[in-house]
């Protein structure tokens, strides 16, 4: 207590030294949840907590600090020291954060009883192995249902025709033609569409591209120059064919890590490598040390976000401060790609010459492998310890076998990509397994699709993923196929969407919107695979550009009206409707789209030259079906846009608007409804 001064003679003084001396000691200044806790874990838990206990000492606990480290711990933050003071990084703790942990451990470090301590790392539940749960007891037959639902009636299912709008769209990324619309009306024999649409080559042009999102795929280099690559569309046509024939998912992981070291590798499996050479590249960097590791973390960064959903990038520089995951860990990795050559010729890239065809891919060109070693702080100019290929240690109990070198090649990614094919892995089926769930729900069991680490979200049903996973693994033998089918048969898919739905109300991606204006246009062009295309784009885009004549020259009218997967992506100029609605960012792996809402989307769609040639092209198409019978052409036009007949409010309206404009706007008008580009 502070020092009382007695005015004495005052009556009003004397009761109130009375009340001061009868009055209990004062409570502590300092409270362990808002001033030391938030300071711990801001300074000290990144090298002293969950992830990473330097020197075998925890402090994002009270109850993991002991009584005996405290003069010790208050020495070291208040330390001249470079040496000694504590943290060792970044500014030093200042004088007031100091003397909050002094006045905390003179009043004995108290702390909450019951405080809640993390677990140990290895404890996380993405670490541990897959096993299948059992499926709950209740009112529904189908597994996905017993999980969601257990013994609540299922949301009210969608109308067939939304259904059926729903399901083309999600598997082609095409609304049903108007004869696909009268074969299904009365039979409602879902299970068969889905069963034809997985069939068909459109599935895998819908699917490779939620593909090509997550392994950053482009057609170009990016930086200043942003050169094309090379016969890159070799592996986007190998992603296409792959969902197309159903190439079990283990097999497709294999051979895009390392299918030029299997056994029975071919052309195809060469070609399926050039996932590992996507990325961006500078074809003249300032430090040539320096980006020939910027690509090697280019492609350990997304080989385990792509098939393991973690982030290590932040162990490049020091051990990750937030993940179980150390630069040795990170380095091991490295080693394992570290043999990799790009093939070129000063700037101008080279292609590997494989049954005479070019495929753009690294190479090895030797068995025997360079040196990896820690670079301290990412530096290349300071070699730390020399590492060996390895995986991170606190997702396996041992290391896999690393085999020693080959005849042509050290095997190295060969080793890797059977681990991460393991049955025994814990991440890559649980992975994949979210990131169909994604497509089809809107949102995946796992909302972070590319990390299911530490810092990751949690899953929303846990036991639903695993049950999942084991499952694909198993029962569906890594058939992607079987696990589409599998979700989109269960009541929680075929949900009418709202409030209460598994299933999310979201905008479709550009690609779906502009294949879909093709299509009901009559333009759509089904040519599949080759060189990418250039669809005509204003020239105002081009203005930014240091050579204006060569960067984009269109393609033809009939090539510019092919699928959209099959559209040139230019790093450094991508197509403006194509950016404007939300195109992933080809530099990096994209777990999941952004959708945004401004204003220059509605700009795009509903002034944009190509929703005006679609829109031309629409009443042309009208017109030739359907006459000059206004109500036969807005009968028309509903059926082959929104897949239903208008409502009579609807119908009305339409000719109102046909009474005072053209077939051509209203076609514009159609196109531009919400019902159009969102899947009901």
């Amino acid at each position: 207590m502070g020092q009382v001064i007695i005015i004495s003679g005052s009556p009003i003084v004397s009761v109130a030294v009375c009340l001061l001396l009868s009055w209990p000691a004062a409570a502590s200044t300092i409270d362990y949840e808002t001033d030391v806790k938030p300071l711990l874990r801001q300074r000290c838990v990144p090298c002293h907590g969950p992830s990473k206990q330097k020197a075998g000492l925890r402090l994002d606990a009270g109850a993991l600090i002991p009584k005996e480290i405290h003069p010790d711990l208050l020495q070291r933050v208040s330390s001249n020291d470079e040496s000694d003071r504590m943290p060792p990084e970044g500014a030093r703790l200042t004088a007031d954060q100091v003397a909050t942990l002094r006045a905390w451990v003179a009043e004995g470090a108290p702390y909450p009883k019951d405080e809640t301590i993390a677990k140990r790392p290895a404890d996380h539940w993405s670490f541990q192995p897959v096993k299948r749960p059992p499926i709950p007891a209740s009112v529904h037959e189908h597994p996905i249902d017993a999980f969601l639902f257990s013994e609540r009636p299922a949301t009210p299912r969608a109308p067939e025709g939304a259904l059926l709008r729903r399901l083309h769209l999600d598997l082609i990324g095409l609304p049903p033609s108007i004869a696909e619309q009268e074969a299904f009306v009365g039979k409602g024999d879902l299970e068969a569409v889905i069963d034809d649409l997985l069939a068909r080559p459109e599935y895998g042009e819908r699917w490779a591209r939620h593909w090509l999102d997550v392994v950053r795929y482009a057609d170009t280099n990016g930086y200043e120059r942003d050169a094309e690559k090379p016969f890159v569309w070799r592996y986007r046509d190998y992603v296409i064919q792959s969902f197309h024939h159903d190439k079990p998912y283990d097999r497709f992981v294999l051979e895009q890590i390392a299918g030029d070291e299997l056994p029975d590798a071919s052309l195809e499996t060469h070609i399926a490598t050039g996932f590992l050479r996507l990325g961006h590249w500078d074809d003249e960097p300032a430090d040539p040390a320096t980006d020939r590791f910027d690509q090697l973390d280019d492609i350990v960064s997304t080989t385990f976000q792509s098939f393991l959903g973690l982030t290590i990038g932040c162990a490049r520089c020091h051990d990750h401060k937030f993940e179980p995951l150390s630069a040795r860990d990170y380095y091991g990795l490295v080693a394992v790609f570290n043999p990799l050559t790009r093939p070129r010729n000063g700037r101008t890239e080279l292609t590997v010459k494989v049954e005479e065809t070019d495929v753009y891919a690294w190479r090895e060109v030797a068995s025997e492998a360079p040196e990896t070693h820690l670079l301290i702080r990412g530096s290349v100019s300071r070699l730390g310890e020399r590492v060996v290929p390895a995986v991170p240690a606190v997702l396996v109990k041992g290391q896999p076998p690393f085999p020693p070198a080959g005849a042509k090649t050290t095997g190295r990614r060969l080793a890797l990509a059977h681990w991460i094919v393991d049955e025994r892995n814990a991440l890559t089926a649980r992975v994949i397994v979210n990131r169909v769930w994604q497509q089809h729900f809107g949102e995946g069991i796992v909302a972070t699709a590319n990390d299911l680490g530490l810092m990751g979200s949690p899953p929303s049903h846990p036991e639903l993923l695993d049950w999942l996973a084991d499952w694909f693994m198993h029962d569906a033998g890594w058939s992607l196929k079987k696990l589409h089918r599998l979700v989109l048969t269960s009541r929680a898919w075929q949900s009418r969407i709202g409030a209460d739905s598994p299933i999310r109300y979201r905008r479709l991606e550009v690609e779906a919107i502009r294949d879909s204006m093709l299509a009901v246009s009559g333009r759509l062009n089904p040519k599949r695979f080759g060189p990418a295309v250039r669809p005509a784009i204003p020239l105002a885009a081009i203005e930014a550009n240091t050579d204006k004549g060569s960067v984009w020259k269109p393609s033809d009218e009939a090539e510019a009206c092919r699928r959209s997967i099959y559209v040139f992506i230019k790093r450094g100029l991508i197509v403006p409707m194509f950016e404007t609605l939300d195109l992933a960012d080809p530099v990096s792996s994209c777990p999941k789209r952004q959708v945004t809402t401004v204003a220059p989307q509605a700009l795009t769609l509903f002034n944009g030259l190509f929703t005006l040639d679609q829109a031309r092209s629409f009443a042309e198409r009208l017109r030739r079906e359907a006459g000059d019978d206004v109500d036969r052409q807005v009968r028309l036009a509903w059926r082959l846009a929104l897949c239903r007949e208008p409502t009579s409010l609807e119908h009305r309206k339409i000719r109102e608007f046909l009474a005072e404009e053209s077939l051509e706007e209203a076609c514009r008008v159609v196109l531009n409804l919400n019902e159009f580009v969102y899947p009901e």
